[in-house]
C-alpha cells in the first residue's frame, strides 16, 4: 500500500531504557517488528540507537487511519507489558506531517 506526501504520516517515537535494561528493551523492541512490518499500511518502521542510548523508530505509514490501527494492534499491545518498568520515562512519540519540498525522492522521508 502506498500513500502520496500528502496522506503519509511520519512517526518518530523515542524510546529510552531505563538503566542497565538497554538489552531488554531492545531484545523486545526487536521482537515487535516482523509483526508491524506485516501491518497494513506500514511503509518503514526502522529502529535506530542514538549515542544517548536511547532508540528511535523512524516510521512512516500510508495514512492517520493506518497509524491509528497500528496503535491498537497485537504487536503493541505485546511489547507493552515488556516495556513495562524497564524504561527511564513514557515514550516520546511525535506524528509528524511531510511538508516535502525540492526533489522529490530526497524532500520526504
Amino acid at each position: 500500500m502506498s500513500g502520496t506526501a500528502d496522506q503519509v504520516v511520519v512517526v518518530v517515537a523515542t524510546i529510552t531504557p531505563a538503566q542497565g535494561r538497554e538489552a531488554d528493551v531492545e531484545k523486545a523492541l526487536r521482537e515487535a517488528i516482523p509483526q508491524v512490518h506485516a501491518e497494513p499500511g506500514c511503509l518503514l518502521y526502522s529502529l535506530h540507537r542514538s549515542p544517548s542510548g536511547a532508540f528511535v523508530f523512524v516510521e512512516k505509514w500510508s495514512s492517520a487511519e493506518a497509524l491509528k490501527v497500528h496503535s491498537g494492534a497485537a504487536a503493541l499491545a505485546a511489547l507493552s507489558p515488556k516495556l513495562e518498568g524497564a524504561l527511564a520515562g513514557p515514550m516520546d512519540v511525535q506524528v509528524l506531517t511531510p511538508l516535502p519540498e525540492g526533489d522529490a525522492q530526497r524532500g520526504v522521508v
